[in-house]
């Protein structure tokens, strides 16, 4: 049985193995399987890019929608090499005097005793460029060509306006050369470094997938819409920051300027002040040098990089936080005891708050914190020390919601955060815990350990404007045809209660009237009412004179403008902070200075331009 078995199934695979060979073997069965099979289909992946040539990058206009920056042609006149240059006739054939021919070329060379025939282009105007094409036989060895680039419109808000990076590449190998570059942060670029990619816009991109015949058949990747660059609308007016610039000058320091009721910044000086093209302007190369190695430093972005003790305009914002906590009350008053600390100024007893603002007196301010800081809660009486870490602590937390000790991220790709010391920083720096309100006592006058930074002085003076809110400070108030970031519309509050900040008014209005500390400074000749605080910041140094500071705000029962003046090395802030504020004020509330203030005006533009 198991032997026929055996013999079926070898018959049966014989016969599966010859089905199988005929029927490879047959034609038909050849010809119906090569109908079946479908053949392979090729695509292509194609990238379109659209808009390429019509983006163009967005222009800056100021808060009246006046055009600052904007991308044109530049027109650009290569000198020739080797043949000598008549300058004279040069200057004729452009309408420029003698001594202009030779100081734009000296400009545009990038050091003194540059060789000759070194490579110079100058900028031209598109007039002095129609002459030099009709005079072209005249002048075979001139060289006309245009470029497209950033084109300035004003002379002024280098700090605010920036550059962009691709223009300024001349500048940033001059500064590596330097090695100035790392310590002016140079890359930070203003309004255009900040909102690049807004004024740049982007090409579009379609990806479409192509068969064999041409036809579409979807896409092999999302797609991306073409978007022109945007306009930016400034916050700045374009006349206030041209007339802070002139009481700014050639001096260090900064003046910040904005509408304490939006956070708009209407003027942004940083001092020295320069022309905004200087940076980028292919004919600039001997000023950008000399900038770098300028002992002022104009290329520091004062406003917002530069944290400094803010001295006695600081004493604000003690008052306000000693009322918070229960250490004072606007009737306290306390002796003018110059035994604790020097008071410059001849006045009477502070009987009160207002009293004391008015005369700005250090004794009284260094007994309000020395209320604040020794203050002994009763679950601490038995613990000195833990409740001045307490107290100190406290105090930290009230002031830094005044925005301080942090960025208030204002639109500038660069912000210093400033400094409040704690507790810790403290113990560290006494190496001992037990250190006693003596040994801290510079902070009630805004001195020590404390800095501050131009814009976050501004936005203080604001928020006590504003009775204890504040929206944080912007240079841009449009985008497009949309309104600002979202953050610059975000109300912002601080830990204070609107009544102590009212408290604060009476004193800063006393300031201002006589006998204040700066009643020189006082508009009421044109109905004007300032409320202000001067300050005077010792800088350590023996050689070199005070810092002169001012806050101030008007008009004091609706203000519309705040005003913060840092003048390094200036001296009073009574005398050398004040004028220049209240100027800015009267020139954005009224659109004039008054004759009373004409030679007072002249004689701050002649220090600025003198640069003292």
């Amino acid at each position: 049985m198991r032997m026929v078995f055996y013999k079926s199934k070898m018959g049966l695979l014989l016969l599966l193995l010859l089905i199988g060979q005929s029927a490879c073997s047959s034609p038909s069965t050849e010809v119906a399987a090569q109908e079946v099979q479908e053949p392979t289909e090729t695509f292509t992946q194609r990238r379109v890019v659209v808009g390429a040539d019509s983006l163009v990058r967005g222009r800056l206009l100021d808060r009246n929608d006046s055009v600052l920056v904007a991308t044109g042609t530049l027109h650009l006149l290569k000198l020739p090499r080797k043949a000598p240059l008549d300058t004279s006739a040069l200057g004729q054939l452009l309408g420029w005097g003698p001594a202009t021919v030779r100081q734009r070329i000296a400009n545009a060379l990038p050091y003194d005793n540059a060789p000759a025939g070194y490579p110079v282009n100058l900028r031209l105007t598109a007039a002095e460029a129609a002459r030099v094409r009709k005079a072209r036989k005249q002048w075979p060895t001139l060289v006309l060509s245009t470029q497209v680039g950033r084109r300035y419109t004003a002379n002024a808000g280098a700090a605010v306006l920036g550059y962009p990076a691709a223009e300024a590449q001349a500048f940033f190998r001059q500064a590596q050369r330097t090695k100035r570059g790392r310590f002016y942060k140079l890359r930070n670029g203003g309004v255009e470094g900040y909102y690049n990619g807004l004024l740049m816009g982007r090409v579009g991109y379609l990806h479409p997938l192509i068969d064999s015949v041409g036809n579409n058949r979807g896409s092999w990747a999302t797609d991306t819409t073409f978007r022109q660059g945007q306009d930016l609308h400034l916050t700045i007016d374009t006349k206030l920051q041209a007339y802070a610039e002139q009481l700014m000058g050639n001096r260090k320091g900064y003046l910040v300027a904005l509408d304490p009721k939006t956070g708009e910044i209407l003027a942004y000086v940083s001092g020295p002040v320069y022309d905004p093209a200087t940076l980028t302007a292919p004919d600039q190369a001997k000023v950008r040098s000399e900038m770098l190695y300028d002992e002022n430093k104009p290329l520091l972005n004062r406003p917002a990089m530069l944290a400094n003790p803010p001295g006695s305009v600081f004493k604000l914002v003690n008052a306000a936080v000693a009322l918070q906590l229960g250490a004072i009350e606007p009737s306290t008053g306390f002796k003018c005891d110059q035994t604790l600390i020097k008071c410059v100024h001849h006045h009477p007893v502070p009987s009160s708050l207002t009293v004391g603002l008015k005369y700005s007196c250090n004794p009284y301010f260094y007994q309000t914190m020395r209320n604040l800081i020794q203050r002994v809660p009763d679950s601490l009486v038995a613990d000195t020390v833990a409740a001045r870490h307490a107290n100190l602590a406290e105090w930290r937390r009230y002031v830094r919601s005044f925005g301080l000790d942090s960025v208030l991220g204002v639109d500038i790709p660069r912000e210093a955060p400033g400094f409040l010391p704690t507790p810790a920083y403290y113990d560290k720096a006494r190496k001992t815990r037990n250190w006693t309100y003596r040994s801290i006592y510079s902070l009630s006058v805004g001195q020590g350990e404390i800095n501050m930074t131009g814009l976050q002085m501004a936005n203080v003076t604001a928020i006590i404007a504003n009775r204890g809110w504040y929206y944080p400070p912007h240079l841009v108030r449009g985008i497009g045809d949309n309104g600002p970031l979202p953050r610059f519309t975000q109300k912002r509050y601080t830990l204070i209660d609107s009544a102590n900040f009212a408290a604060l008014l009476p004193g800063m209005l006393g300031v201002m009237q006589r006998g204040g500390t700066a009643e020189t400074s006082s508009l009421a000749d044109v109905g004007i009412t300032v409320a202000g605080k001067t300050g005077t910041v010792e800088n350590g140094g023996d050689d070199d004179d005070d810092h002169a500071a001012f806050v101030g705000f008007a008009p004091a029962d609706n203000p519309k403008i705040v005003v913060a003046v840092y003048l390094e090395n200036a001296g009073f802030g009574a005398t050398a902070a004040a004028p220049c504020a209240v100027m800015v004020m009267e020139k954005h509330l009224r659109g004039s200075i008054a004759p009373k203030r004409k030679r007072w005006e002249a004689r701050v533009k002649h220090r600025a331009r003198n640069g003292y």
